[in-house]
């Protein structure tokens, strides 16, 4: 196998999305198996970059292996992905009208075991939201499996005043900080 090989430790769709706007296709796609359970009293950023490294760590390949999380917290409260409606309606809840921090880390194991990471902060702030709002958004579904309750990419950027940072980390894969970590290591990028 090529030194070049690329594992991607994750079966999120919209990191190989991001990692094709690089003109990069994974040779494999190997999601890491891990407790994604945070510390207690563990930081946002912390609980972020560790769960990159893990997710890294864990992928048994020849090659590079890239890996990432991404966490949305309000304060240093770290929010679920969500899994039911009522997490989903909580999150959204809670970050109606105020500005919460999305970590997006990145995490790059080249073949000679040697790991380079990175963390991205953006700042979202969702305007005040109604009743109808959440509701028509739960009822779209693109909440569940998502930090935070919402996925950027779909209808709750509707629903989003302004962001400050990197809209790819917010999506899930910050692609300058992605791009960087891979030419550092000697991968080859078109």
């Amino acid at each position: 196998m090529s030194a070049l090989h690329l594992t991607l430790a994750s079966a999120s769709p919209r990191r190989r999305d991001l990692l094709a706007r690089l003109g990069i296709e994974p040779d494999a796609v190997q999601p890491a198996d891990i407790d994604e359970t945070p510390l207690k009293a563990e930081r946002p950023r912390d609980y972020a970059l560790r769960m990159g490294l893990e997710k890294a760590a864990a992928i048994e390949a020849s090659g590079f292996v890239l890996a990432g999380d991404t966490v949305v917290a309000a304060g240093r409260r770290i929010l679920p992905k969500t899994e039911t409606e009522g997490e989903a309606r909580n999150c959204l809840e809670l970050l109606s009208g105020r500005r919460h921090t999305v970590l997006s880390s990145v995490v790059l194991r080249s073949p000679d075991g040697t790991t380079r990471s990175g963390l991205q902060e953006s700042t979202v702030r969702f305007k005040v939201l109604s009743r109808e709002e959440v509701n028509a958004y739960i009822a779209g579904d693109e909440w569940r499996g998502k930090a935070g309750g919402y996925a950027i990419q779909g209808s709750a950027e509707g629903l989003i005043q302004w962001i400050k940072g990197s809209h790819s980390g917010i999506m899930g894969l910050p692609l300058y900080e992605t791009r960087a970590l891979l030419k550092a290591a000697g991968f080859v990028i078109g």
